[in-house]
Parts: structure tokens; C-alpha cells; sequence
């Protein structure tokens, strides 16, 4: 068993290498992908739906309330790029009960590539609504000595959402590797449930963290509260 997926190269040419966790990671975009064209092919309105639209609706009408209750008062224009982070992440984490599983969320690679999606996201979604004199004067508020402090707190989200990701799963990574190496398996077999409940709870708080900051950028809580 490896530490990170990042270790397991199947094919490399020079300086190119293909590893596990881009394998694993392409393989997942493809699954959600596919899953999500198949399940909304035949989407009804009626009373009498099938099993999968019901899990699909179960599964965004929940994510959507998440995001409003956070601070984000027009889920629907957020949906998409926060429900995708959170299906990967937590997709990402759902194989984890298997011991020759690595998730590509184990690699650094991987969460930072997560984190710096956010960190475009953020400043993309605050100039769309608020427009790009305002979302760059935010940085100077609630007086000009905070704009460095306000630039060093944006680029500290990007960073501080990659290595808690990171540092989340590699620690279960590598009990599991231990405890496969001097203990039987039903041990690693538990410790493996245990890191699939911590995959999830990342995926949230992921979601969660990436909301929050978003909601920061965007001004849109506080339009909120003044429209109440």
C-alpha cells in the first residue's frame, strides 16, 4: 500500500508521469459525468419518479439548502461549482473501505489543485456581483492599512483549504498502512469505514469553507439582510 496515489506511476515519458491519482482522478469525472447524463436523461415531473431522480433531487435540493443557509441568498447560481467540489471530494472518498484504494484526495497534487479552484472562484463570482471597482475596494475596507492584511488573508484561504484536505486524509492514509503492516485485517477494515466518515466530513466542510468564501466575495449575505 502506498502513502499517496502519487507513487504508483503506471507510464512515464521524460518528465511526464502517470500515476495512480491522475488515473483515479479522470476515472472519477468520468463516472460523475456519466452518472449525471444517465440519471437526467429521463427526468419527469409527475408524481411517479424513478429511484435515481429521487437521490439526485435528494442530493442538490440538500446541497442548495447548505449554500443559502451559509450566506449565499441565490443557491442556484452557485450550485454548480460547489456541488460539483463536494460530489468529487466525496465520490473521491467513497472507495475508501477498500484497502487498495488510494483516494487522489491523498495527494497533494490533488487538494491543491481543489484549493486553487476556490481561490479563482472566489475573486470570479465577487467581480460578477459586485462588479470590479467594488470587489478590488473590499480589499481596502474598512481602511487602506488592512489592504495588505486582506491580500495575505485571501491567499492564506487557498492554502489553508489544500493542506487541511491533505492533511486530513493522508493521516488516515497512513494509520491504515500501518496498522495493515502489524495488526490483522479487520482492523485496517475498520480504520478504513473510519476514513470514509472522515472523506465525507471533509467533503462537507470543503463545501462549507468554499461557500463561506465565496459568500465573503460576493457581498451577497449582506444583500440578503438588507432585502429582509
Amino acid at each position: 500500500m502506498h502513502l499517496s496515489s502519487d507513487d504508483l506511476i503506471f507510464w512515464q515519458h521524460g518528465w511526464f508521469k502517470l500515476n495512480e491519482t491522475i488515473v483515479t482522478t479522470w476515472a472519477l469525472m468520468f463516472v460523475l459525468a456519466a452518472g449525471a447524463k444517465l440519471i437526467t436523461r429521463k427526468l419527469v415531473t409527475g408524481i411517479q419518479i424513478s429511484r435515481w431522480q429521487a437521490a439526485l433531487e435528494i442530493i442538490v435540493t440538500g446541497i442548495k439548502k447548505q449554500i443559502e443557509e451559509v450566506g449565499l441568498w441565490q443557491p442556484e447560481k452557485y450550485i454548480g461549482f460547489i456541488g460539483t467540489l463536494f460530489l468529487f471530494i466525496a465520490t473521491a472518498n467513497l472507495f475508501t473501505i477498500f484497502p487498495i484504494y488510494e483516494p487522489p484526495t491523498g495527494s497533494l497534487s490533488t487538494t491543491t489543485a481543489l484549493a486553487l479552484s476556490v481561490f479563482v472562484a472566489v475573486p470570479f463570482y465577487g467581480i460578477r456581483e459586485r462588479g470590479l471597482v467594488a470587489y478590488l475596494k473590499s480589499f481596502a475596507e474598512p481602511t487602506i492599512i488592512m489592504l495588505p492584511f486582506n491580500i495575505v488573508s485571501e491567499l492564506s484561504h487557498t492554502l489553508a483549504l489544500a493542506m487541511r484536505l491533505f492533511g486530513n486524509m493522508m493521516s488516515g492514509t497512513m494509520i491504515l498502512a500501518i496498522l495493515l503492516i502489524i495488526t490483522p485485517l479487520i482492523f485496517p477494515m475498520v480504520m478504513s469505514a473510519l476514513g470514509l466518515l472522515i472523506g465525507m466530513v471533509q467533503a462537507y466542510i470543503f463545501g462549507v469553507l468554499a461557500t463561506v468564501y465565496i459568500a465573503a466575495a460576493t457581498g451577497t449575505h449582506q444583500t440578503a439582510n438588507n432585502k429582509t
